[in-house]
């Protein structure tokens, strides 16, 4: 110990000295970050209603009984809803500290026996640790911004990973304290390339930590036993759901398209608010600005109004802020799907609307294509989503609108103009009625089975066209992308399995699964109990279907799509069903890819869609960002000097003049309303668009078909 006497022999100006520099470090631990942002006025621990227990034993013997997997809660289940429920609340592994989890490893195999008895204490003191120790990050982070933004060392030789899923977790204060550090470099100098200035980044994030911080004080025990059931639920597949009740609401609001709102599906993701698809026809898809994948980090009511920081916000306070009355502008602040970087962010204007069945009609179009100087006519029909006006139906209104109704006027009506071929373009159709697409393939193919479903306990039911009418016996092709899922995989794989026409785009999303609601006592559960098969006995599970001629994914299917998904369901098979095939020549297939590979070649914009795929590919495989201003600012310069130099390409190419500078772009890209990545895969009628790309060449392939099956019955 060290004692007066020993004190005496010390220099007592050096002394002094010592004894300031400590009360100086401890004013400003004390001022800045314990008293003036205190963690305690922050958290409250949270305990488990009277009604959880029962709720939650009621939910686990749903799951185990009427789930399509039938898993035993056992202790290897119990393992997976641990890890599950650890990464629901800390994804990126920067809260907890490593010794927290090894206190929580007794846990781990006593989940089972928790939800047999209803027993939810573990779960909540959890639960309540992770809000403790979430307050500690961002009170430590204000106070760095606050008192010590100046002191951030901006030219180190430091790097930071943008992907800890895998890390390991901080082993102490002292190892997180210096994590934290190191991602707030990274998003001061994110900002810094975005042009913003010291002052507007400080307070900027000051905002957003604070604005988090009071989230985090407005938890309830709802939140808490929702993230929990749900670490349950979705280790069972990632589409099985429970709704507390304000949830449910919201989600019945948004199912039955109703909302006056912008026509979005959101989720939940990393902290961030994710678009998951958009509604066919909303306002969102007719803005053609807003994507499948964005990341929403703000949002905006009106013209004028200040935009709200929403990162770490929950997703039902989120909607409520986007909802609003029809007519009345919103702006969101996003960052793009093709950028992991935050300083990629955009703001994009919504005019709030409702979404009215008819302008999710299917839409024809004739494309004129030049071959051996004749003008050749392709159909294109258009079907945003597979829809029936069931009361009008019901109500025996013979005018009723439905797909298979449409489609087949639609039909009619490109016959009389003497169409060569038929393209059905299923690109970013999330599905929709069963009912609509057995029909719909019954207007290509003769009487036969177009869907198998098999139940949980394993019996195969068969959805069959009982018809023997076809609307349309000439060349099809169907245009499918990653965001076709559902109803769209079973027409294009009913089509592709009868050998009725091609398939061409990109690998569809995978959802092969079939889910039901069922009511509780508080909220609902959405629970998966069947899964579809296609009429070959391949299920579009997982694997979804993949295209006969591929082109450039538009969208990273790592990020978007069934196999994306973790607990999904698996790909698997049944039994063939019996139907009967149509005459699609697949021997000419490796010709028509032969002359498709060969036409885009010399085709400016389709070499473009691929430079710029492959850019952004290599960009998103970067995992480690540098901490050195000076050397992200370089790589952010040449990431941008490649951007123009495939631009400038395919003007050049075109007969169009090159831009002179990335400014000239970025002006040009203002005025069109598209982000730096040309992605306008929503905006189907523009030429010159990527889409509209895509949809040409498919309609050369089909026309190259027509041609060589011709070429084909000649020489026989």
């Amino acid at each position: 110990m060290f004692t007066f006497s020993q004190a005496k022999n010390i220099n007592t100006t050096a002394l002094s000295s010592v004894l300031a520099a400590v009360l100086f470090l401890f004013f400003i631990t004390s001022s800045s970050y314990a008293k003036v942002y205190n963690v305690d006025d922050y958290i409250h621990a949270v305990e488990p209603a009277k009604e959880h227990a029962k709720l939650s034993f009621i939910i686990a013997k749903q799951l185990q009984y009427q789930h399509y997997r039938q898993m035993v809660l056992d202790d290897k289940l119990s393992s997976k809803v641990f890890d599950r429920f650890l990464k629901s609340l800390d994804p990126n592994r920067t809260f907890f500290l490593a010794t927290d989890i090894e206190a929580f490893e007794n846990f781990r195999y006593q989940i089972d026996n928790n939800f047999h008895r209803g027993e939810l204490s573990n779960a909540f003191k959890t639960f309540n640790l992770y809000q403790k120790r979430h307050a500690e990050r961002l009170v430590f982070s204000i106070n760095l911004l606050e008192n010590h933004f100046n002191q951030f060392n901006l030219n180190s030789n430091e790097t930071v990973s943008i992907d800890r899923e895998e890390a390991a977790w901080p082993k102490n204060k002292k190892a997180q304290d210096a994590l934290t550090k190191r991602q707030l470099i990274n998003l001061i100098i994110s900002f810094k390339l975005a042009g913003k200035e010291d002052k507007e980044i400080q307070e900027l994030l000051v905002k957003r930590y604070k604005n988090r911080l009071n989230r985090i004080k407005q938890t309830n025990n709802e939140d808490a036993f929702r993230i929990y059931m749900n670490a349950l639920a979705e280790s069972y597949d990632p589409h099985t759901q429970y709704f507390s009740p304000r949830i449910s609401e919201n989600f019945d609001i948004q199912m039955s398209l109703s909302l006056e709102g912008i026509g979005a599906m959101l989720q939940s993701e990393d902290g961030y608010t994710k678009v998951k698809r958009l509604v066919p026809a909303g306002p969102a898809e007719k803005a053609g600005q807003l994507k499948a994948g964005d990341r929403i980090v703000g949002v905006g009511q009106g013209d004028k109004d200040k935009i709200v920081d929403v990162i770490g916000w929950r997703l039902d306070d989120v909607v409520q802020l986007i909802r609003g009355k029809k007519g009345t502008t919103v702006r969101l602040e996003l960052i793009p799907q093709k950028s992991k970087d935050e300083h990629k962010t955009k703001v994009i204007k919504i005019v709030r609307n409702t979404v009215k069945l008819e302008e999710q009609a299917a839409k024809k179009e004739v494309i004129s294509i030049s071959s051996n100087g004749k003008k050749k006519k392709i159909g294109v029909i258009d079907i945003p989503a597979f829809y029936i006006d069931f009361k009008a139906a019901q109500a025996g209104n013979p005018d009723y609108k439905s797909t298979t109704r449409d489609v087949k006027k639609l039909i009619a009506e490109l016959k009389q103009e003497n169409i060569e071929g038929l393209i059905i373009d299923l690109r970013n159709n999330g599905g929709g009625s069963l009912q609509e697409v057995n029909t719909l393939v019954g207007l290509f193919i003769k009487s036969g089975p177009t869907v198998q479903i098999k139940a949980a306990d394993g019996r195969i039911a068969q959805l069959n066209d009982e018809s023997n009418e076809i609307a349309y016996n000439g060349p099809l092709a169907v245009l499918v992308n990653r965001l076709s899922a559902s109803a769209s995989e079973i027409f294009a794989g009913a089509i592709q399995d009868y050998n009725r026409g091609l398939i061409i785009g990109n690998q569809t999303f995978g959802k092969g699964t079939v889910q039901a609601l069922q009511k509780l006592d508080q909220g609902q559960i959405k629970l998966t109990h069947a899964k579809f098969y296609r009429v070959s006995g391949d299920s579009t599970q997982n694997l979804g279907v993949i295209p006969d001629i591929i082109f450039p994914a538009l969208y990273d299917k790592d990020d978007i799509g069934e196999s994306s998904l973790p607990e999904a369901l698996p790909w698997d098979q049944v039994e063939k069903a019996e139907f009967q095939l149509q005459t699609l020549q697949k021997n000419i297939f490796p010709t028509l890819e032969s002359q498709h590979k060969k036409r885009i070649i010399s085709n400016p914009d389709f070499r473009y869609i691929q430079e710029t795929v492959s850019r952004i590919d290599k960009k998103k495989s970067k995992k480690i960002l540098s901490l050195n201003y000076e050397k992200r600012l370089k790589e952010y310069q040449e990431s941008r000097q490649e951007q123009l130099e495939i631009e400038n390409r395919r003007r050049i190419a075109k007969g169009e003049k090159p831009f002179k500078n990335i400014k000239e772009l970025d002006d040009e890209d203002d005025v069109l309303g598209l982000n730096d990545d040309h992605d306008d895969e929503d905006e189907k009628d523009k030429e010159g668009s990527d889409s509209y790309t895509l949809l040409m060449e498919s309609a050369h392939i089909l026309l190259d078909y027509i041609q060589l099956k011709q070429n084909n019955l000649v020489h026989k």
